[in-house]
């Protein structure tokens, strides 16, 4: 069968596009000849080999034929036979090895990183090590693992927040949202494409403004970039009625002079819809609140308690008084 493709990447014959990706990376980083100058010969050939092997078996034609019948199929040294299409026949398939920096130029995104025009080849012996610091580790470098280690990955992009409104209601109940987005990835041929990908976002009972939740690489897809997470951070939108303080929710009512001093209830209708009576038989001052306990906002962390309602009072004093109604207030306050 001649060389073995997979044994080169080392990797199975059910490797994914992915796992072929990750094997060419390290070994094409470990074995290029211009991290090899003490070992030079040795390396060119490897990494010849290297390419041809990820050349083959990421495509699917090559591999199809490599699978069936091996290097000698590929390059047309089967006996006719076998059914297999010669060279020059009219419709045969022709396997041309790429050139091995033709590929890694593809594969790493360095089409001319040194400023001159090689036709897509890089001119040997002038690899500049920062080309190379995101993948120390992979050819035995500083805080390297050894001959199995993985390379470093490459850098991830940059994170992408977004805001997500949502009503006093929602953060009191709990709900879901769903949010479309578009992004690039890229298809079965290694191009790009733009998709559009629904997102559940689950609102638990009592976030607070400022909770974030994180879609891991929800990004747009690009060569040697980890595609980018996608952060929502709750916002809480302005209520007619209540006010938010930590845990606990805050609602004004307005009264008259009379009704603070005399005695009022307060019907209040609830963010999940039911009505509260509550009797206040204080006095009722420009600073009192009525505290009713557990009725504020659901604690996330503790979700059998809720924190308070608190109703403050917006005290309605009459522009005039008669001088009989002056004389009648003082005698009664007098009095008490």
């Amino acid at each position: 069968m001649g060389v073995d493709y997979y044994k080169v990447l080392q990797v199975d014959r059910n490797a994914t596009d992915n796992d072929l990706k990750k094997a060419y990376r390290k070994l094409a980083m470990k074995w290029h000849p211009d991290k090899n100058p003490n070992n030079k010969k040795d390396a060119e050939a490897k990494f010849k080999t290297i390419s041809e092997a990820y050349d083959v078996l990421s495509d699917p034609q090559k591999k199809a034929i490599y699978d069936q019948y091996g290097e000698e199929g590929l390059k047309g040294q089967v006996p006719p036979s076998s059914g297999m299409p010669h060279h020059g026949g009219s419709g045969s398939f022709r396997f041309n090895p790429r050139n091995a920096d033709d590929i890694f130029s593809e594969f790493f995104g360095f089409s001319s990183p040194f400023g001159g025009s090689h036709g897509g080849q890089f001119p040997r012996g002038m690899f500049r090590e920062d080309i190379f610091s995101q993948f120390r580790g992979a050819a035995g470098g500083p805080g390297a693992g050894g001959e199995g280690s993985a390379s470093v990955p490459p850098r991830k992009g940059a994170l992408i927040e977004r805001t997500l409104p949502c009503s006093l209601e929602d953060l009191f109940k709990g709900t879901t949202k769903k949010m479309k987005i578009s992004r690039d990835v890229f298809d079965g041929t290694g191009r790009t494409t733009t998709v559009e990908e629904i997102l559940a976002i689950e609102i638990k009972p009592g976030w607070k403004k400022g909770t974030k939740i994180t879609f891991p690489e929800k990004g747009n897809e690009q060569r040697g970039v980890i595609p980018a997470d996608l952060v929502f951070i709750i916002d809480e939108k302005p209520h007619p009625v209540f006010k938010r303080d930590g845990n606990d929710l805050v609602v004004t009512q307005k009264i008259t002079l009379v009704e603070a001093l005399t005695g009022y209830t307060a019907q209040i209708s609830t963010l999940d819809g039911r009505s509260l009576t509550v009797p206040v038989n204080n006095v009722v001052g420009p600073t009192y609140e009525e505290i009713v306990k557990g009725e504020g906002m659901p604690i996330p962390k503790e979700p059998t308690k809720r924190g308070n309602l608190r109703i403050k009072f917006d005290i309605k004093f009459p522009t005039r008084l008669t001088s009989e109604q002056k004389k009648g207030i003082k005698l009664l306050l007098t009095s008490s």
